[in-house]
């Protein structure tokens, strides 16, 4: 536990094309905390040249601190994500200070794809993160040393903590808070911001189904495509080997190849994507999306959304039902 009476300095990182929300999360849970419950936070935004930033959404953003006149290393530094991400990781200046702030800070974390920026200065080799669930391969291809995990709100490894999308960065820093002061002063800070103090889930419940390139043979990719409008069918692979006129075997290992996953692995997403439409847009009951959506069983369905989406269907619908 931090004594409520130090002062601990928080530096947030920002540049052109950063997230609003990706620093405003943050910025709001370490700021209700210092200044309506008495903790020791003093929070800057620190920037190249100190100058002011233009957030994603074009609104000028003020900082206090040029980051490369910082020479006192924070307590907690952190790095928000944003659409400018990917210069703000090829700029070795704001990389090579990153690096040089979080050797002699307490702990370092990233928002959203702030961790670009925290990969980059190789603060991520060989440690588990995560980032947005639409950039979680980029991060994998980009670094291969990082272990990514994909459905997770936040990881932590040792001292270096990095966040999902966008309101992540909120889960992420009442963690750092409940650290920090224990889970009640988290929880009131939670409560006062009205957000999960720990979301149920992870982050796959809120991404889409991205299926990559098409295969590139005209038989296999019409029977992909089919796969996707008409998920009652017959989707064993016996059945599907035998529209294409191949064994079991050769079958697999051509899908595998050509679309990236096993055809089982491949229906079970596509069921589960087709499932998530209809409970998101329509009234009826699970068991009748069940049976359209070829799971044959509720259970059936529910263990596959739990696999996939990381909730039930239930869950699922209760949070993103559409009217």
């Amino acid at each position: 536990m931090v004594d409520k009476a130090e002062t601990r300095d928080v530096l947030i990182v920002v540049y052109d094309g950063v997230q609003l929300l990706d620093v405003a999360g943050p910025l709001d849970v370490f700021d209700r905390a210092a200044s309506d419950m008495g903790t020791g936070y003093r929070v800057r935004l620190a920037s190249l040249g100190g100058r002011p930033v233009a957030t994603s959404a074009e609104a000028p953003l003020g900082v206090s601190a040029d980051l490369s006149r910082v020479r006192k290393p924070p307590d907690t530094l952190m790095v928000a994500g944003g659409r400018g991400y990917a210069a703000a990781a090829a700029d070795r200046d704001l990389v090579r200070h990153v690096r040089r702030l979080s050797a002699g800070a307490r702990r370092t974390g990233s928002v959203c794809t702030g961790a670009f920026v925290l990969a980059e200065a190789g603060l991520l080799d060989g440690r588990r993160a995560t980032t947005h669930w639409a950039f979680c391969s980029e991060l994998a291809a980009g670094y291969p040393a990082v272990s990514v995990e994909p459905d997770a709100i936040f990881v932590r490894d040792g001292t270096v903590v990095t966040s999902a999308g966008v309101t992540a960065g909120i889960d992420l820093t009442l963690s750092l808070l409940e650290d920090d002061f224990g889970p009640e002063l988290a929880r009131a800070v939670a409560k006062f911001l009205v957000v999960f103090m720990q979301r149920p889930g992870g982050q796959s419940q809120f991404s889409t189904w991205l299926r990559g390139e098409p295969p590139r043979g005209g038989a296999l990719r019409e029977l992909v495509e089919s796969i996707d409008a008409r998920p009652a069918d017959d989707l064993s692979v016996p059945a599907l080997a035998a529209r294409l006129g191949m064994s079991r075997r050769h079958f697999s290992r051509l899908f595998s190849q050509q679309v990236g996953t096993s055809p089982g692995a491949y229906v079970e997403r596509a069921r589960v994507a087709a499932a998530r439409a209809l409970l998101e847009s329509t009234p009826d009951s699970v068991d009748t999306i069940a049976a359209q959506c070829g799971f044959g069983t509720v259970e059936t369905m529910r263990r596959a959304f739990v696999r996939e989406a990381g909730v039930s269907p239930a869950a699922y619908r209760d949070r993103f039902r559409r009217g």
